[in-house]
Parts: C-alpha cells; structure tokens; sequence
C-alpha cells in the first residue's frame, strides 16, 4: 500500500458479533514503561468529540495477575482483565518490560482469540515482542524500535523485521518503532477508522504532526546487536566496521566469513535483521555524518574515507537515507553550533541546496523577491551590522534529525528537522521506496 492509502487489507478479518469497533482494548503488563502505556490512553481515552474527533471507547485491561508497576515505581490499577478482550475491535500492547522474558500465556491466548474474531491487533515499540511471541506475526512484516529489531529478527526468524520504518500496516495486524512512534501509528488508525479530517483535528490537539516523514534511518547507530557476541559473524561483522574505508562489498563479507553470498545473506539477516548490503551503505552513511561533522574534509574525501567508489554515490545514499546532501547537511549541522565557535563553511562548489517549489516543501523560496520589490537577503544585509555577517549563510535549512511500507509509515517531519519525504523522481528500485501489498522485500540497488 501506499501511506495514503486507508482501505483494509484482504487479510483482515470479519470482525465477531461480539466486538465493537469504537471499543479500544489496552493491554497492560507490570515493568512496562510510562510513556508508551500513555500513548493510546491519551489517543483512545479522551473525548475530542468538540474538536471533531470521533469517539472510542477505551478498555484498560491488565495482562497479568500481579501488581502494575511502571517506571518510576508507580504503582497502576486497570479497572480490567483480560476477560474485556472479547468485547474490542482494537487491542494495543504498548509495550513490553523486557525482550528476554516471554508474555504470560493467558495474555497470549487472549490475543490470539481477538485476532481469530477479527480484531485488529497493535504492539508499539517492544509489544511486537508480545505479538511475536503469539505467533501473530508469522510470515508478516512488522517493526519495533531499531535498537530490538536484530534481536526480534534472530528470536522470530519467520517475522520479516523492518528497522527502518516508523510503523508498518499489515491491514490486521500492526506495529510501530519506539516512542513517537507510537503516536504516529494511532494518529494513521485514527485515519484510517475516520479520515484525514479527523487525525488531523487530533494532531492538532496533541501539537504533534498530523504525518511524519521519514523512517528510522537516521537514528540507526554502528552498535552491533546485543546477542552478537558469541556468533561466527561477529568477527566479520566488526572487521566491516574497522575497514569502512576500504572499498569492498558483500561477497568479500561472504568469504571472509567462508560462505556462500545466498548462505551469508540469511545469516546475515537473522542476526542483524536488515540485509548485508542495506546495512554496509547505511554505515558507510554513518560514517560520513561524522566525518561532516568532525572534520574539514571536503565532500570528495569524505567520499573517499567512507568506502564510496565516487563522490556522486555518497550523495544518492546519503540524500536518501538523511534527506539532504551532504553539503548542506554540513552547513546545518555547523550552524546551530552555539556562538562564538568555530563556524567552517562548507567547500567550494558546494553549496547547501534549497528546496525547489513543488519539491520537498512545495512553497516559495521566502528569499526569492517579488516583482519590484528587493530580496529579503538584501534586506537583511542593509539591516544588519557588518560583524554580524560572518555566521552561517542566511537560508541555510534546519539541522536533519528525526522521520513508509503495507502501509509502512515512516512520515522526521520537514519541519524540525530540514528533511522532506525524499526525491520525488527516485526510481522504483530506491532502496528506500515504500514497498507494494505483499511486497516483503525491496530491491537492493
């Protein structure tokens, strides 16, 4: 699907008799943390009705049979168990306190049976986990926070883990990244339960945009995966880290660990969840943020450094995995250093690029002057003293930061971070292009 798209999978199912739509059940467990566990009581619990927000009928319902403790040692009392599942067309998992232990197997079978009535079944960050663990995301694809997905991956070999999108849709069945998040992925059943009108009066509401851009890309660091340690690819895996700037691909992976390519990329896969080639460019990506960051190298060397064959393929990775090039990635970063530190301007012949209209922003350029009127960057100058003119160049774009399949969403909005959802011609073999219904691997180019 696409991540407008709000028509329901064929994969879903009619939902019971006894189910209500309206009704939101939230599955609760003990450990679980505060802020996940808000998210769908703030989204499900409030009545918006004024605001133009229909109406759910929230059920807190407790996992488990002890006390609900959260973060914080606050202590919590759902006013349900698990009984009060049969009554929901929704059930959310907030969260799960660890990624070690596994659900009880009374929560597990409740959800089961909601899934089999036709209920639409949530887990946001670490309650894919639990859904996981129900055998609810067999053959499917599915997220969590990008920190757990090599480890979702490794434990549910048969989940297809995503990490980089913010949430993925499989029409019945859903899951979100960490935190924010989760906001996003209720905001889209808001829409899709009600439309665009509505999760936007919502957004609104919360102060949160109403669709984000973007996935978990740019939050990926070069952290090797927890349960890395005692496997035969470790070796390997840390020898890539070390050599980012020599020029090799997969298969020289693939012999250094004495396998097959086919052999090496399931393996590969298991462990980190993400595919050999999709993981080498995002470090190599990784790796050219810091050098941006720390060093006065030009764009060129950089290129260089990070193991890219050209300058021209640093930008197309880069562009599409942080959502501007290099040089003006660079110039951002350097100008909300604070004042009075050393300020670089990027290298010559590369200048931070703007936006174009009907591009990632699809607005003028404020800098742009009107028909007899002077610019506002010639305004500005005439105002301004002339010690004030040695900081960063006026109109240079917000820091990146912060960002998209089935659906998978990956909406960091442009607003915070200076990154829009990407270039509009990229090709159909992007390795970052939304997949199709049913698409469970995008092509690696």
């Amino acid at each position: 699907m696409s991540q407008d798209s709000t028509t329901v999978p064929e994969t879903a199912r009619k939902l019971s008799g006894r189910r209500r739509r309206e009704i939101v059940a939230v599955l609760l467990f003990s450990g679980g943390p505060i802020f996940e566990s808000s998210i769908p009581l703030s989204v499900f619990g409030i009545d918006r009705q004024d605001a133009g927000v229909p109406r759910y009928r929230l059920l807190v319902c407790a996992g488990e049979d002890v006390p609900l403790r959260t973060t914080g040692g606050l202590e919590l009392t759902a006013p349900y168990g698990l009984e009060a599942l049969s009554r929901a067309g929704t059930v959310v998992v907030p969260a799960w306190r660890s990624i070690t232990q596994p659900p009880p197997a009374a929560a597990l079978d409740a959800l089961r049976r909601a899934h089999e009535e036709g209920a639409r079944i949530v887990g946001l960050c670490t309650g894919a986990f639990v859904l996981a663990a129900a055998g609810l995301l067999d053959g499917r694809p599915a997220t969590t926070h990008w920190m757990y997905a090599p480890t979702l991956a490794k434990r549910y070999p048969s989940v297809h883990v995503d990490p980089r999108e913010l949430f993925v849709d499989d029409g019945d069945v859903l899951t979100s990244a960490g935190t924010a998040a989760g906001i996003d992925l209720c905001l889209h059943i808001v829409r899709t339960d009600h439309g665009a009108d509505a999760a936007g009066a919502l957004a609104r509401r919360l102060v949160v945009p109403p669709r984000r851009a973007g996935g978990q890309e740019r939050y990926l660091d070069r952290s090797l995966p927890e349960e890395i340690g005692a496997d035969p690819l470790a070796e390997v895996v840390a020898w890539a880290l070390e050599h980012l700037h020599e020029q090799f691909d997969v298969e020289t992976l693939a012999a250094r660990a004495y396998m097959s390519r086919r052999t090496f990329d399931r393996r590969f896969r298991s462990l980190t969840g993400s595919a050999p080639l999709q993981w080498l460019i995002t470090q190599r990506v990784l790796q050219a943020q810091r050098l941006l960051e720390t060093s006065d190298y030009s764009v060129d060397e950089v290129a260089g450094r990070c193991g890219f064959r050209s300058p021209v393929a640093l930008r197309g990775h880069f562009r599409r995995q942080l959502g501007s090039s290099p040089a003006a990635y660079r110039a951002a970063y350097r100008a909300r250093r604070p004042q009075g530190g050393p300020v670089d301007r990027p290298e010559r012949g590369e200048r931070p690029e703007r936006a174009e209209r009907g591009d990632r922003f699809d607005r003028p350029d404020p800098l742009e002057p009107r028909p007899g009127e002077p610019s506002l960057m010639a305004m500005r100058r005439a105002a301004m003293p002339a010690h004030a003119m040695t900081g960063a160049p006026l109109g240079a774009p917000p820091p990146p930061g912060g960002h998209s399949g089935h659906i998978s969403h990956s909406p960091g909005h442009g607003g915070g971070h200076g990154v829009g959802p990407g270039d509009p011609g990229k090709p159909e073999t992007d390795l970052y292009a939304p997949r199709l219904p049913g698409q469970r691997e995008r092509p690696v180019g």
